[in-house]
């Protein structure tokens, strides 16, 4: 009898489109919620320390760029998007002479960010930004300290922010 029942029941919902019934009261119920929307460039969102943007080359504290080297970034880059070309200095310590990261294929998965065994290459918070004629979506070694530069006192609070969780 009760299998009888399950049977009457299913073919029921099959001929009534129970389920098309059910995801229409679903959006009849949100249809007159309140809405949650951002109106973008005047309001934004809250970012999380984690955010990963633009890339940035950091400086230790006496202005020596962080980088040594030892390109552990660029092989770890799933879309090969990081070049580096470096050469050693007469004091014995290896430091770039090349840092380029082509930002059209970057997937901002953060791996450089982790591999790096000083800290060096970081991302930032900044994803507002855009390229004014082809070839400036390649981002020098330069670009990118002077990026580390400007946006220092942020990336720290980031840093600090998220130490806990390391």
């Amino acid at each position: 009898m009760a299998q009888t029942l399950q049977t009457i029941r299913r073919y029921l919902k099959t001929f009534l489109l129970w389920e098309l019934l059910a995801g229409m009261a679903e959006t009849g119920r949100h249809l007159f919620a309140t809405k949650i929307t951002v109106l973008y460039p005047e309001e934004k969102t809250p970012q999380s320390p984690r955010f990963r943007g633009l890339h940035a080359l950091r400086r230790y504290p006496n202005g020596e760029e962080r980088c040594i080297a030892c390109k552990l970034c660029e092989a770890v880059c799933p879309a090969a998007c990081i070049t580096i070309e470096s050469e050693q200095r007469a004091d014995g310590t290896r430091r770039t002479t090349r840092y380029d990261i082509d930002l059209f294929k970057c997937v901002y998965c953060g791996f450089c960010e982790e591999a790096c065994p000083v800290d060096a290459v970081v991302q930032t918070r900044t994803f507002e930004f855009h390229y004014e004629s082809r070839g400036s979506e390649i981002i020098n070694k330069e670009q990118l300290l002077a990026i580390g530069d400007r946006m220092e006192s942020s990336i720290a609070r980031d840093r600090e922010a998220d130490a806990p969780y390391r």
